[in-house]
């Protein structure tokens, strides 16, 4: 197994409240009229009350190109990485030289080298460090990302690895684009960054911290749902691609893939107590509700952190992730599926338990 031994998420910049932030946008997104009114009501009806950007609200009211937008990704989102980092190592009693492997996701930012040179120049990580970056995965990197270093860290029970989300989707804003999609995607989104450090077995967990094990993973892709979800690539930069049909393919498919998961360790939905599910809005979270029958208390962090920050793609579910661990869930021996879903569709599942004897602190149910 691995270890979840911290988990840091981190916010660029001041709380906008939702409200400021419609007043701004919409019209930015369409005339005075019907689609103006709509983008102003979606953005009160998303779930959201107040978001953090990468800039400063004025700036988006003036148009930029993918070129300066993505300089943009590489400048701020270098910063948050950093700072996300080095909180998560220093809550795991680890230096940048420790980390054998990190895996660094985004789908808001492009580069070659990846964000997460830049960062291993800064950090300090050692010459040898393994690299994986990815994009592409969408609001399903930072689940997948777990995953994925979970299976390394069972073949290297003696590494600790570093999985790096940044995520900044206000850069990727279309002006003029006054489709329903986008308005949706205007008022849903916010930006923020995350750093996990995940351990092998054999790496010392630090003394009284929640440090879950990785128990399980699981991958479902739904064929033929390519056109649902994701990026349509502009010159202007990445418009969104949202269908309306997310939240009923949630409802038919979901239940299913988690009692997948849960049958190879010998569970069922009823054993499980936390539940992780990724800020994707309203309708997604409600969807869930839906398809594992879950009672409303089993989703407040996940409705907490979307209406705080929105939806932060690979990073949402990590935020609800570290709000989950400051609550001290799972408990002791308790089981937590933690879930998030991107373009493919793909839905990413990923089962813990607590640790064994461990303390956790008093706070909001599981």
């Amino acid at each position: 197994m691995s270890r979840v031994l911290a988990v840091a998420p981190v916010l660029p910049g001041p709380a906008h409240p939702q409200e400021r932030i419609a007043d701004v946008v919409a019209p930015l997104l369409a005339p005075a009229g019907p689609r103006r009114e709509l983008a102003r009501r979606l953005h009160l009806a998303s779930g959201v009350r107040t978001r953090h950007l990468a800039l400063p609200l004025a700036g988006y009211a003036r148009p930029t190109g993918f070129a300066e937008a993505n300089a943009h990704f590489a400048r701020v989102g270098t910063a948050l990485a950093e700072e996300a980092c080095r909180a998560a190592l220093a809550a795991a009693g680890l230096g940048p030289r420790d980390v054998d492997l990190v895996l660094f996701t985004t789908v808001t930012g492009l580069g070659a080298p990846s964000l997460d040179v830049a960062l291993a120049g800064r950090l300090g990580l050692r010459p040898d460090v393994r690299r994986m970056p990815s994009f592409g995965l969408g609001c399903a990197g930072g689940a997948a990302g777990l995953a994925h270093l979970h299976e390394h860290l069972v073949g290297h029970p003696d590494q600790v690895a570093l999985l790096v989300s940044v995520e900044l989707c206000s850069l990727t804003f279309q002006q003029d684009d006054g489709s329903t999609a986008n308005l949706v995607s205007s008022g849903l989104f916010g930006d923020g960054a995350s750093a996990v450090v995940v351990a092998g077995d054999d790496v010392p967990r630090p003394a009284g911290r929640p440090s879950p094990s990785v128990v399980g993973t699981r991958s479902r892709l739904y064929p033929g749902t390519e056109r649902h979800l994701g990026w349509e690539v502009r010159d202007t930069g990445f418009g969104i691609v949202l269908s309306a049909e997310l939240p009923q393919l949630l409802r038919a498919h979901l239940a299913g893939d988690v009692k997948d998961l849960l049958a190879g360790h010998g569970l069922e939905p009823g054993d499980v107590g936390t539940w992780v599910v990724h800020a994707g809005g309203p309708k997604i979270v409600d969807a869930v509700r839906d398809a594992l029958d879950l009672p409303e208390a089993a989703l407040a962090r996940t409705r907490a952190t979307l209406a705080a920050e929105g939806n932060l793609s690979s990073s949402s579910v990590l935020h609800v992730l570290a709000a989950t661990l400051d609550d001290g869930a799972p408990p002791p021996d308790g089981w937590a599926v933690l879930m998030a879903f991107g373009p493919g569709v793909g839905v990413e599942l990923v089962l813990l338990r607590g640790a064994p004897g461990e303390a956790g602190e008093a706070g909001a149910p599981a």
